[in-house]
């Protein structure tokens, strides 16, 4: 084989009669790569892709433009050996593993297999360049907030003291989530808290894009009922630490910057905090001290509300019996007031009842006397009006007998009747209509001729 690949080097390869097959010329590349290019090389790149298998780790690299399109891409390789040494070191200085989009320094040197073609090998690995680059895009995204004035929006609100309806952000399959809901529900002052799961993808690519929905979700729930939660609760945890960029995007940090509710995060940073968590009302780094927080919370708010019911208990006390105090006070003077009035009352009425009897005595011989003076007078005074009664019943008996009708027609007048009734015009009667003339002595039918 080193024969064949020495003849190759020396061949003339200007000459159309020499002809290679494809191994024999991929064999001249590999030859001329490890001859030319020995030494490794350290490279900034793009991760378009990444992918473990049988426990080597395969890369796609890539350089993007400022329009962001690809100006370079390339393949790497990490075998096995290397990999369980680097994925660690990275997750260690970085708190995140490796994925797709983010942007590595690696060190590398070529390599070119004569049935796979060429690639990178990756033998190091700089976690500082990463972290750098992580740190510039956490800033810059800090940056364009303040400048929108939305940074410090979600801190400037205040968790309600009565904090107890939750709306929870997570996995309904996360660990974390499950500790979460166990730690309030069991939490040692039997306090008792409502929580609903808004279920996301709380690792990935689809972080920003599934949080921003369920935070969409609970405004819709919080147009329909403005009483409906208290606060927002977005918590991670139970596996990997690794994938948790996605908290870090400008989307999302404006979501939870302009939400109009408390949000609490708990997505488990255990070196750094991310964007939502610096903008967030507040950040825990576990969902378990998320949980502890609001027990802690509605814990100080029932320990003041007993705080306070023991010092209006104890004033109401210290009221009640000076209350009473003053009352005995009011109980003594009363009583001596009242058997002070009494006696006054007692002699004033002794006093009337003494005047009263003899003012009665003396009003009841006046009666008396004025009784016998008009029984004295009665008779005298009952002849008077008899007598002048007697009088005016004769003056009445005169004139009635004065106004009799037989008198009057005696005196030489008639009554003239037509149908029973008397005429008292002529010219209400008609030639022909014949009348009743009533006399004295009697009575005449007479017909009207005129």
């Amino acid at each position: 084989m080193e024969k064949r690949e020495k003849e190759l080097l020396r061949a003339d390869y200007t000459d159309n009669r020499v002809a290679l097959s494809l191994s024999e010329l991929n064999l001249l590349v590999k030859e001329t790569v490890e001859l030319t290019m020995p030494q490794s090389f350290w490279v900034r790149a793009e991760l378009a892709g990444i992918n473990d298998a049988r426990g080597h780790c395969y890369m796609e690299l890539v350089e993007m433009g400022i329009d962001r399109t690809p100006v370079a891409q390339a393949r790497a390789c990490c075998w096995r050996q290397t990999w369980m040494r680097l994925a660690p070191k990275f997750l260690r200085a970085t708190g995140e593993e490796m994925r797709r989009g983010m942007k590595v320094m690696l060190q590398v040197r070529a390599d070119f297999h004569v049935a796979y073609g060429f690639s990178w090998i990756v033998t190091d690995v700089d976690p500082a360049y990463t972290m750098g680059d992580m740190a510039r895009r956490r800033q810059e995204i800090i940056r364009q907030l303040k400048e929108e004035g939305v940074f410090d929006l979600n801190r400037q609100l205040t968790i309600s003291p009565f904090c107890q309806r939750i709306a929870v952000i997570s996995s309904a399959t996360a660990a974390g989530y499950g500790d979460f809901c166990n730690q309030l529900a069991d939490n040692d002052y039997g306090l008792r808290f409502v929580t609903r799961l808004f279920p996301a993808v709380m690792q990935g690519e689809q972080v920003e894009q599934s949080v921003t929905a369920a935070l969409d979700m609970v405004h819709t729930c919080l147009l329909e009922d403005p009483g409906a939660f208290d606060a927002v609760v977005i918590i991670r945890g139970g596996g990997s630490t690794a994938d948790l960029s996605g908290f870090d995007t400008l989307l999302l940090a404006e979501y939870v910057a302009n939400f109009p509710l408390p949000v609490i995060t708990g997505i488990g940073h255990d070196r750094d905090q991310s964007v939502i968590d610096l903008i967030a009302c507040r950040s825990e780094k576990t969902p378990t001290a998320v949980a502890a927080f609001l027990i802690d919370n509605l814990a100080e708010t029932l320990e003041r509300i007993n705080d306070c019911a023991q010092r209006v208990q104890h004033v109401i006390g210290m009221t009640l019996e000076r209350e009473r105090e003053r009352t005995s006070r009011m109980e003594q003077r009363l009583q001596s007031a009242f058997g002070q009035r009494r006696l006054r009352e007692d002699n004033r009425i002794s006093d009337i009842m003494h005047r009263l009897s003899g003012g009665t005595d003396r009003l009841l011989l006046q009666q008396k006397n004025r009784i016998d003076s008009l029984s004295m007078r009665f008779p005298v005074m009952l002849n008077r009006i008899i007598e002048r009664e007697r009088h005016r019943l004769q003056l009445a008996e005169l004139g009635v007998k004065a106004a009799d009708p037989v008198n009057i027609l005696r005196r030489g007048y008639s009554i003239t009747l037509y149908e029973g009734k008397a005429v008292t015009d002529a010219s209400s009667l008609q030639r022909g209509d014949n009348v009743t003339i009533v006399m004295a002595n009697g009575r005449r039918q007479m017909t009207v001729s005129e």
